[in-house]
């Protein structure tokens, strides 16, 4: 277990007229590309925090590679400790409602589609990690321990 490590991964809630937008990820897990695996689920944009990345330039970033979206301002909104038997994340979450352009299947191994969603009408099938963002969100709290 010593040479186990935790990663740093940042989820970017993007609203717009009070839809969520969010992607389907490949059914197949390695071409999903997570260590938190969460093949076939819905998930907001984001993956991992690169080396030297403020938490604004890796959503920056990370929007950009799998959207084609340009963030013209996002803000941290809460922080969670996401683990399961595959990998362990600090998942930092973001928050964007300032942003130009319009999703597009950048990455179409990992991302099949984009969507926008209501937020009272999520798909079931979300990605825990981005669900926990979501939860927190809708709560307001920055961020809810595990019980």
């Amino acid at each position: 277990m010593a040479d186990q490590k935790i990663g740093v991964g940042i989820g970017i809630l993007m609203l717009r007229q009070g839809k969520i937008l969010l992607g389907k990820r490949n059914d197949d897990p390695i071409k999903a590309d997570s260590a938190l695996r969460g093949e076939g689920t819905w998930t907001m944009p984001g993956g991992k925090l690169h080396y030297g990345e403020t938490f604004e330039e890796g959503a920056a970033r990370e929007v950009l590679e799998e959207t084609g979206i340009k963030l013209n301002s996002v803000q941290v909104i809460g922080v969670n400790n996401d683990k399961n038997e595959h990998a362990h994340f600090i998942t930092l979450a973001l928050l964007s409602e300032d942003f130009s352009g319009e999703a597009e299947v950048r990455e179409p191994d990992e991302i099949t589609e984009w969507q926008w969603f209501d937020q009272d009408k999520l798909p079931k099938n979300l990605f825990f990690c981005s669900a926990e963002v979501l939860e927190n969100f809708k709560k307001g709290e920055f961020y809810l321990p595990k019980r």
